[in-house]
């Protein structure tokens, strides 16, 4: 069983009525309860808690941390940003979603601006498989289809990925990477672009056994750590 953190700023489903009719007991709820289902072990953080739920204590319990945001990018202190990134060199997986493109995490992770052109309309949105041999795509189709989304579009600024997983093509003509695999330390990470907050992306199966598969791909691998690695290069000095 993996144990899971799913982190979410929670604020819009607060203060939105209409994010509030999508995902009523938040967006993190709605991602737990799925992998929930689906055979791991879920607790949730949220912005508002201390160390915005994410304490050494609980870093330290997670093997793979799944992380949405939206808005409060800068309200993220750069503190717990040390903490996260330093657990996923040291081999924690790291599934940012959507906007999470934007995290903090994310971008110092990725090194570069992880910017994107967008476009809010509703428009449907297929996504297809560019490397069925790879663990994410279990059980998927060649292709599916998300009914009701907002589009992305390239150029997205970020590294090349170690591997392309997924290819995004929408209703305007547009085309995205929308799944994108890293390895950073002993850490791995996947990028998935579905998802919107007032759009019920995460209601989707599909979706959330794309989520499912990230996260059995980005369990640790290795008990060795980067934080193992500098401490035993200090003890020989």
């Amino acid at each position: 069983m993996v144990s899971v953190t799913v982190w979410n700023e929670f604020l819009e489903e607060q203060t939105n009525d209409e994010v509030a009719s999508v995902y009523p007991g938040g967006i993190h709820e709605v991602l737990a309860a799925g992998l929930r289902d689906r055979g791991h072990d879920v607790r949730t953080a949220t912005l508002d808690e201390p160390d915005h739920g994410l304490t050494e204590e609980v870093l330290d319990e997670t093997d793979v941390l799944v992380w949405w945001e939206h808005r409060a990018h800068e309200d993220v202190d750069d503190e717990i940003v040390d903490r996260v990134c330093q657990r996923i060199y040291d081999g924690m997986g790291f599934v940012p979603l959507h906007s999470a493109h934007f995290s903090k995490p994310f971008k110092r992770l990725m090194g570069t601006p992880c910017s994107l052109t967008y476009r809010e309309s509703r428009e449907r949105e297929r996504i297809w498989t560019v490397d069925p041999s790879h663990p994410i795509t279990a059980g998927l189709d060649t292709s599916f289809v998300i009914p009701e989304t907002e589009m992305y579009g390239e150029p997205f600024a970020v590294p090349e990925p170690d591997q392309l997983v997924f290819v995004s093509w929408f209703e305007g003509g547009e085309v995205f990477r929308s799944g994108c695999c890293y390895q950073r330390g002993n850490g791995r990470i996947f990028y998935f672009r579905p998802g919107h907050e007032t759009y019920p992306v995460y209601h989707e199966p599909v979706v959330l056994d794309v989520i499912d598969n990230a996260v059995r791909w980005a369990v640790p691998h290795t008990d060795h750590t980067v934080s193992d690695e500098n401490t035993s290069t200090e003890s020989l000095e």
